[in-house]
């Protein structure tokens, strides 16, 4: 798969609409319309554009994100010995894939290196230096800028560990950005996952989306800011010191701090595979009723297959999430042919989550259900990100233990964050998609 960076006056123009659209659904919801920092919306777009023109179209960081990309794929083959060990035959894909066997051990490797990573310090330099970039740009506190530069890395419930300290004492647009940055990026542990699912057996495509993966995740810091502050202006005074991130001090050794990445990254895979069992399992139960029942003898299912060429057997979830959705998605520049399977894809991930929401992106595309490659490209970047309904839950429970005092604020701000996690992730696919062809 190829994707084009000729840039058109169509695709230029229906990403000028679709930023626009965000950005008057944010208005339109504020807590404070009059609050809203304009300079910090522009200095956060910049960024976002910055970022996507750079990658796309700058040979040498194009190819600094395609090495980043390599380096990941590279990792995922380490995981494959591991796998080869434990699994002997079976760890090959020459008898079929098997998500549980060739991409959620990935995530017990990742979370193992990660936790690694910060025992040396590695993590808490990237983050720091991110961090500084964001605090003079967009003018935020020391410990916004922390955590949403912790959160291209870490997950959204480990990286307001960076900043516990100052959680109990935040205010309430403060704390709000803590929860969308949350929401609207994805773990380092997990991204390889994703790699593997989407990339399939073709190294080039394993980095292509690698690359992808890392500039959404990149771009989402800023993002957050943007979408963040418009939803929840700020209205008081910040200390926007820098805030160093300290060193780890629960392990001893770099041996302790394998062995606990290794044990989270083993809760994270039972985690991943009993809610995908359970959401699938949901999605199947859904599509009886609405299929096999209603569509069945109503005769919509013949209806809707004639309708869509075959795309979609019968009333399912997964097509009317789409159908609620396609407006939207021609709104944010998704080519008109593929307006319904990229709104389901939304669907999916926000009822669902992004899991299920990448598994159905990768079987569509390997049975050619996209008839445009940039469709492919900008959902990559629409579902990364963790804003789903059972992340509500997660996050609110990660963060009250860290601020009990709180509590009741995070508690309200629960689902407002995962719509800003969604405009977010939206956000930074309507940037990059006005770049492609």
């Amino acid at each position: 798969m190829n994707e084009s960076t000729e840039i058109s006056i169509l695709s230029l123009s229906r990403g000028v609409l679709g930023i626009t659209f965000i950005l008057g659904l944010c208005w339109s919801l504020s807590y404070n319309r009059k609050k809203i920092d304009w300079k910090l919306v522009g200095g956060g777009l910049f960024l976002q554009i910055l970022l996507a023109t750079t990658i796309l179209f700058v040979p040498v960081a194009g190819k600094l994100f395609e090495w980043s990309g390599a380096a990941f794929v590279k990792l995922l083959e380490f995981t494959g010995e591991g796998l080869m060990f434990l699994l002997g035959p079976y760890a090959s894909k020459a008898n079929g894939f098997s998500f549980l066997l060739h991409s959620l051990p990935i995530v017990i490797f990742f979370s193992a290196l990660v936790s690694l990573l910060y025992y040396w310090g590695i993590i808490q330099k990237l983050v720091g230096g991110i961090a500084w970039v964001l605090r003079k740009t967009m003018n935020i506190s020391g410990a916004e800028g922390l955590v949403s530069a912790g959160n291209i890395f870490m997950g959204m419930t480990e990286s307001p560990v960076l900043i516990k300290n100052y959680l109990p004492s935040m205010n309430r647009s403060e704390l709000f950005l803590v929860m969308v940055a949350g929401m609207g990026t994805i773990a380092g542990s997990v991204m390889g996952t994703y790699i593997a699912m989407l990339g399939g057996d073709s190294p080039a495509e394993k980095i292509l989306f690698a690359k992808h993966l890392l500039s959404a995740s990149v771009m989402a810091a800023p993002g957050s800011i943007v979408i963040a502050k418009m939803l929840c202006p700020q209205t008081e005074m910040t200390d926007d010191t820098a805030i160093i991130p300290e060193k780890e001090s629960e392990h001893n050794s770099p041996l302790g701090a394998l062995a606990s990445g290794t044990a989270t990254g083993v809760k994270l895979l039972v985690n991943i595979a009993a809610m995908l069992l359970v959401f699938i399992a949901l999605v199947a139960l859904v599509n009886y009723v609405a299929k096999d029942i209603i569509g069945h003898y109503s005769g919509l299912n013949q209806l809707i297959t004639e309708a869509t060429g075959g795309k979609s057997d019968g009333l399912t979830f997964q097509f009317i999430a789409g159908i609620i959705l396609a407006p939207f998605m021609w709104l944010f520049g998704i080519p008109a042919s593929d307006l319904v399977a990229v709104g389901s894809l939304l669907g999916q991930k926000t009822i669902l989550n992004e899991f299920v929401a990448y598994s159905t992106l990768e079987e569509w595309k390997e049975a050619g259900v996209f008839i445009s490659q940039k469709s492919i490209i900008m959902s990559t970047y629409i579902l990364c990100g963790f804003a789903n309904i059972s992340s509500v839950g997660i996050l609110l429970g990660g963060i009250s233990v860290l601020a009990p005092n709180k509590k009741e604020m995070i508690i309200r701000f629960g689902f407002p964050a995962m719509i800003g996690g969604t405009l977010v992730s939206l956000m930074s696919a309507t940037i990059v998609g006005c770049f492609l062809n």
